[in-house]
């Protein structure tokens, strides 16, 4: 069954490369479809126009739509990462010729940003103690990517 609605990424030519690597990072993600051009373009004959895929069972859709479109910080995905282990592996793969930010942000080599944030993030942000998450917030405020023993530090754990 087809989910009611699907993230559509704009890329200049680069959707299945793209859709390739983030295919090979994450369980549970597989390329659906190829469309390519044909000889009627307007891409050249043979290429892909667009890439159905899956990552972790959400589907999306990439086109190579041309270079008039970017990607902005205004929009990013969300990884809800179990362990430190995981928000390590997944930083070093998609900052691998993209760059960091701040605060679990990063974008990737096509310029997609994305947060790789650990579930402990938003449970020590949520402290009932408001001191405490307020320092939790302070150290957060202070990183590149997220790290859980740094954030459980600042909040006394």
């Amino acid at each position: 069954m087809m989910q009611k609605i699907t993230t559509y990424l704009w890329f200049d030519n680069q959707a299945e490369e793209a859709a390739e690597f983030y295919t090979s990072i994450f369980e549970d993600s597989r390329i659906l479809e190829v469309n390519r051009y044909g000889e009627a373009g307007p891409g050249p004959a043979g290429t892909a126009m667009m890439v159905a895929f899956e990552l972790a069972g959400q589907r999306f859709l990439a086109l190579n739509g041309g270079p008039q479109f970017r990607f902005t910080e205004a929009i990013s995905l969300y990884v809800d990462c179990a362990s430190q282990e995981e928000v390590d592996e997944l930083w070093a793969k998609l900052t691998d010729g993209g760059e960091e930010s701040q605060c679990g942000w990063l974008k990737d080599r096509w310029g997609l940003s994305w947060q790789i944030i650990p579930q402990a993030l938003p449970e020590l942000l949520g402290n009932p103690d408001p001191a405490k998450a307020q320092q939790v917030m302070k150290a957060m405020l202070g990183m590149r990517k997220i790290d859980v023993s740094a954030l459980e530090e600042a909040a006394g754990l």
